[in-house]
């Protein structure tokens, strides 16, 4: 793609290397701020390097935050006795969005995957095992993706903390609401048929 600057070539080349921005949409955006006034691309840019240079992890479940210890964690009103064990920071989003949830959480940073050269050292696994061992934990709630690497790291983990430390549990796994039967995979398919829910249950 030829440009008539080199500066908005510059500009481009960096916008385009965000996930999913191509050099076309990459362009889009830079001529969009091209058209803002001067002050409000400062105010973009200053608040992304402020964000880049400040935001922290918590240090107890490793979730963005501003200061030590993020504002989950730090709320006395939820259940600090259930953790939601998730691979990475847009799940806690997702859950969080949700408003089903009020427990606390434990970010894993990813999850094992031998093929990808990640194992449990490369985990904030550790520190969960840590966490269960020192506090007054009733409940683990996995909400890992229903695939081999998520169900490996519960395998794993769930190992680590051995019988009788506290209740283990996951999401539950299913056809999803809206879709048609005969496009889920088998594995779906057949989780969807192990974790039936009497008729009661379901439609309420």
């Amino acid at each position: 793609m030829q440009l008539p600057s080199s500066l908005l070539e510059n500009a481009v080349a960096e916008f385009s290397k965000l996930p999913g921005v191509g050099k076309k949409t990459a362009l889009r955006l830079v001529l969009h701020l091209l058209k803002k006034e001067v002050g409000d691309v400062n105010k973009l840019a200053e608040a992304l390097t402020k964000m880049r240079q400040e935001i922290q992890f918590c240090k107890r479940c490793f979730n963005i935050s501003d200061g030590e210890i993020c504002s989950i964690c730090a709320n006395t009103m939820r259940q600090q006795n259930t953790i939601c064990v998730v691979e990475n920071i847009r799940d806690v989003i997702a859950i969080e969005s949700t408003q089903q949830f009020n427990g606390v959480y434990h970010v894993l940073g990813g999850v094992i995957s031998p093929l990808d050269g990640i194992g449990p050292e490369q985990l904030n696994v550790e520190s969960l095992i840590s966490r269960i061992e020192e506090e007054q934990v009733d409940e683990i709630i996995f909400a890992l993706s229903p695939n081999i690497q998520g169900d490996t790291t519960i395998y794993y983990i769930q190992k680590r903390l051995g019988a009788g430390k506290c209740k283990v549990t996951t999401i539950a796994r299913g056809v999803a609401f809206g879709g048609e039967l005969e496009y889920a995979d088998e594995m779906t398919l057949a989780r969807s048929l192990q974790n039936r829910l009497p008729v009661q249950q379901y439609v309420k």
